[in-house]
């Protein structure tokens, strides 16, 4: 259809092959009546908005299909008071299109979604949805994407309670925003105090909101509330429900599920489920400056930002934030920060670890700013599933290098420093994929020349396998003395012999002539034996010196080599 307007009025059943939109509207007006206000539109292969065309219910729509939905464009939107879109392989959702639910400014008689905003207990839907995507007004979805492979958003998704279930991946461009702010309770749980005069304190959600304080006169904040590790609950509010000055706390987003969770998530763009804060639209500052007797209400609350996914990654300008918002001028109190919580499903450990999520971009849950004497929101959370052992933190990574961590957790006090006696003199820690989960922890030599596993050198490990230092230089010394000995008496047995003088000769016609040598006296006996011992005495002396000074020298001895 082109350039044209469809109005409808009760409920629309249509299929079709493609459905391609040009400039032009289909405008559905549900009535009152919640038997007939359920919509269905199912496209078996295409469906295609482009110049500003708009499908838009004032009640329940659903919008089925089982190929492309691609919204091209600035002026593109879908929009109901609750919004299913599912089965779709593909969705696209140009820049400045808009997918939204609820309408932004319904009228009166409009079937509105009810919030469980006085509820603590979690909707059972939110984690273990049902699987036939049909619209269902009894579920607390106002925008569900289900059963769709690949979701690209450059445009904008806006809802009180957001759900995308089954899908595949998720993509955020730069342009791109998942919005829930502003889009919770006015009042709730947490919701922020105000006194006559119309002080009003912050709302509370993952932190308390903040003090609203005027003329020394002030109100406490509202009270936080929910489970850090686990949070579904919807963002608190501030100030008279009934009166338009009322504020709104963040709403919900859900991205997957405990049994389904998401395989990817890139964001370069927001995601945000902010609570609202005061003046933020032209109509609420105007209406401040108008009334000057009024004092406007404290910040909202921030939502709910709960993620059941493998793998993530945020870009260097994206934002995930569920932040409290900002008091009004005359003394309203900031809203306390919201809950954000990565439930990651199937955490790599081990050789097989791959990092399950890279953050460059920002990651927001504080709280809002008070104005003049009030006080500010407390912040709120950022939680992740508990880690295995040796990953740490809410995006688990490993422990840093020179720490362990034997038991399941996220906190970083729980990678405990490993055991200094445990590390060589000269050796230094290593990183180890997937962290270190017991002791003693892996390490390796400063140097190729020392070797495993108690980094020493050659010597020194020869020296420290026969007892240390000190056994194996008595050894040492004890085998030089001993080869010293051994030579020395060597030389005596073959050298001395030679050294002896030959037998005299006779004289021609004597006594002796023809007979065997004889020594004339004893003193020669004596003064032989003196001779040969006191030259071994001085040979020994001088090989033990030798000895030593060589071990010194060598580094052997205990004097100067000691274990280290």
């Amino acid at each position: 259809m082109s350039d044209s307007i469809i109005k409808v009025y009760g409920a629309l059943r249509m299929t079709v092959k493609i459905f391609l939109m040009w400039n032009s509207k289909m405008l559905i007006d549900g009535g009152e009546d919640s038997t007939v206000a359920t919509s269905w539109l199912e496209a078996s292969n295409l469906v295609v908005l482009k110049e500003s065309s708009v499908i838009q219910s004032n009640a329940n729509l659903g919008v089925h299909g089982q190929g492309l939905l691609n919204l091209s464009g600035s002026g593109d939107k879908i929009q109901a008071q609750r919004l299913v879109l599912s089965l779709f392989y593909s969705i696209h959702v140009g820049p400045g299109s808009v997918l939204r639910g609820p309408l932004e400014d319904a009228s009166s008689y409009a079937i509105t979604p009810k919030l469980y905003c006085e509820l603590q207990d979690c909707p059972i839907e939110l984690l273990h949805p049902p699987e036939d995507c049909n619209v269902n007004s009894s579920l607390s979805f106002t925008l569900q994407i289900c059963r769709v492979e690949d979701i690209t958003v450059e445009g904008l998704i806006k809802g009180s309670v957001v759900h995308f279930h089954r899908a595949r991946t998720i993509s955020v461009q730069s342009s791109g925003i998942i919005s829930a702010s502003g889009m919770g309770c006015i009042g709730g749980v947490g919701k922020g105090n105000f006194l006559d005069n119309g002080i009003g304190s912050g709302g509370g959600h993952g932190g308390k909101g903040g003090l609203g304080c005027y003329n020394s006169s002030c109100v406490g904040g509202g009270n936080s509330y929910g489970n850090s590790k686990l949070p579904c609950e919807l963002g608190s509010g501030s100030g008279n429900e009934s009166s338009a000055d009322s504020i709104a706390g963040g709403g919900i987003i859900v991205m997957g599920s405990v049994e389904h969770p998401l395989s990817s998530l890139s964001v370069e763009g927001s995601v945000r489920a902010d609570g609202e804060g005061f003046a933020e639209t032209v109509w609420q500052y105007k209406n401040f400056l108008s009334n000057v007797s009024s004092i406007a209400p404290g910040g909202g609350s921030g939502g709910t930002v709960l993620l059941f996914l493998h793998t993530m990654t945020l870009g260097e300008s994206a934002i995930l934030s569920s932040v409290g918002g900002y008091g009004s001028p005359k003394g309203g109190g900031g809203g306390g920060g919201g809950r954000i919580h990565f439930h990651w499903s199937n955490i790599p450990t081990g050789d097989v670890y791959q990092p399950i999520a890279r953050v460059k971009g920002s990651v927001y849950a504080r709280g809002g700013l008070g104005r003049d004497e009030s006080g500010s929101g407390e912040n709120g959370t950022v939680t992740g599933k508990a880690c295995p052992k040796g990953l740490y933190g809410t995006f688990c990574v490993e422990c840093p290098v020179g720490t362990y961590k034997n038991v399941s957790g996220s906190d970083s006090s729980l990678c405990q420093p490993c055991p200094a006696w445990e590390l060589p003199h000269r050796a230094i820690y290593i990183a180890v994929r997937g962290g270190i989960a017991e002791t003693p922890c892996p390490y390796k030599c400063i140097s190729d020349r020392y070797h495993m596993p108690n980094c020493y050198t050659a010597l020194e490990e020869l020296i420290y396998t026969f007892g240390g230092p000190w056994l194996f230089c008595l050894l040492l010394v004890g085998l030089l003395i001993l080869l010293a000995l051994v030579l020395s008496v060597a030389r005596m047995k073959f050298v001395g012999v030679d050294e002896l003088p030959g037998p005299a000769p006779t004289q021609h016609g004597s006594q002796i002539d023809h007979s065997f040598p004889f020594l004339e006296s004893l003193n020669e006996v004596m003064y032989w034996k003196r001779t040969e011992l006191r030259n071994h005495r001085v040979m020994c002396t001088e090989c033990i010196l030798w000895v030593l000074i060589l071990s010194v020298n060598l580094g052997i001895c205990p004097t100067r080599l000691q274990k280290k």
